[in-house]
């Protein structure tokens, strides 16, 4: 049931008709409380959709009870009507709640909304808006599977995730195939937790986990404009975790939901795991498990089953990480390519066949690390980015 496995959360999908295939592309969860406390983080692109802009304002009051998420249009860079939309489809939304079988004591301003989909288009609200209506009526305790997949674009699969913890639990559902990098990705999340937190435990939690898993994806180093990922708080368990705690089980629910988006990414191939070892700092560690990742020469060695280390060397060469060239190891799926910069172990005997693959680099400059996870550079990629507008 995914968020609406934590008590006190109601959820729903339905078909409006924004999408031509005629699939879910409305969706709506809803906190029932006692508590409404909530959290978000949000794109680094500059570029900002309107329901970003619009959720950022709700978010620093500090209290969310509905998240209206649509797929099938992206309303981004469509001027003040695309943020007028926004706004009415957040007000649309607190009046069905406020007469629906629950009434609701809510407002516009305790609505975020998120929108994925085409850039540059307004949503047909003639459609958006009885889309809400239908949804709210279908608000059920078992609806977070139906929501996870009204917010699907390119997705092939829906994505959810629950961790249970001794009283409470956290769930979640995401959406996204493409445009994994860092500082999110073209993604929508919602979080859910019926444990009692307060805004900033949330957004500590929230902060902490998406660092070392969201921002830690990268399929092909391009940023959206509407990614938004939101934890959203009910107490309805009356259990109050530590912070660690709370931090841990939204790490464990971000890092599962993040490795789903990165499985299902656009064309891929390969599921490709980056470590970076020996660094002098986090920093120079994630820098370059980054650069790798985007090179698009490792991209299609490792499509073509290629464990072609020089190109790995090269990659790592253009960052501003502390190394020496003449130090660094580099193994791919085990076998140790490249020692000390320079040719080793026989090349032809890793084995690219299958899906996962691991790459290890090894600066010697230090004791942190980092992984970050990518895929290959395939024809179905290009062809599904070049082929149709997404």
């Amino acid at each position: 049931m995914s968020i609406t496995h934590p008590k006190g959360f109601r959820a729903s999908g339905v078909a409006a008709g924004l999408k031509p295939s005629g699939n879910l592309d409305v969706a709506l969860v809803v906190n029932d409380g006692p508590d409404y406390t909530a959290a978000g983080v949000f794109t680094g692109n500059r570029v900002k959709a309107a329901p970003v802009l619009w959720s950022q304002q709700v978010l620093k009051g500090g209290v969310v009870r509905a998240v209206v998420l649509n797929s099938g249009g992206a309303n981004a860079c469509t001027g003040s009507q695309g943020f007028r939309d926004t706004h009415a489809t957040a007000e649309h939304t607190a009046t069905v709640l406020r007469g629906g079988a629950k009434p609701q004591l809510i407002g516009p301003g305790d609505v975020a909304v998120c929108s994925t989909g085409l850039i540059g288009e307004l949503l047909p609200m003639d459609k958006l808006l009885p889309g809400v209506t239908s949804a709210a009526k279908a608000l059920a305790g078992d609806g977070g599977d139906r929501a996870a997949e009204a917010i699907m674009t390119t997705d092939t699969v829906a994505k959810t995730a629950v961790v249970q913890r001794d009283g409470w639990s956290v769930g979640g559902i995401a959406k996204g195939a493409g445009m994994l990098a860092p500082a999110l990705a073209t993604m929508l999340v919602v979080i859910t937790t019926d444990a009692s937190a307060g805004n900033e435990m949330l957004d500590e939690a929230l902060r902490a986990a998406t660092r070392v898993t969201f921002d830690r994806i990268d399929a092909d180093g391009c940023m959206s404009t509407n990614d938004t990922v939101l934890l959203l708080a009910s107490g309805a368990s009356d259990v109050a975790p530590s912070a660690d705690e709370l931090t841990a089980a939204v790490t464990e629910v971000c890092h599962d939901l993040a490795q789903q988006l990165i499985g299902d990414a656009e064309g891929a191939t390969k599921h490709i795991a980056i470590r970076v070892e020996g660094a002098a700092s986090e920093a120079d560690a994630v820098e370059v498990g980054r650069t790798v990742c985007r090179n698009n020469l490792v991209k299609t060695a490792l499509f073509g089953n290629d464990p072609n280390w020089g190109r790995i060397l090269a990659a790592v060469g253009t960052t501003s990480a502390r190394f020496e060239p003449d130090r660094i190891d580099v193994a791919v799926n085990g076998v140790w390519v490249c020692k000390g910069g320079a040719a080793a172990d026989d090349r032809s005997k890793v084995d690219l066949r299958g899906r996962d693959v691991q790459i290890t680099i090894n600066l010697r400059e230090g004791e942190m690390d980092a992984t970050i996870w990518t895929t290959d550079l395939s024809h179905a990629y290009v062809h599904e980015n070049s082929a149709y507008s997404s």
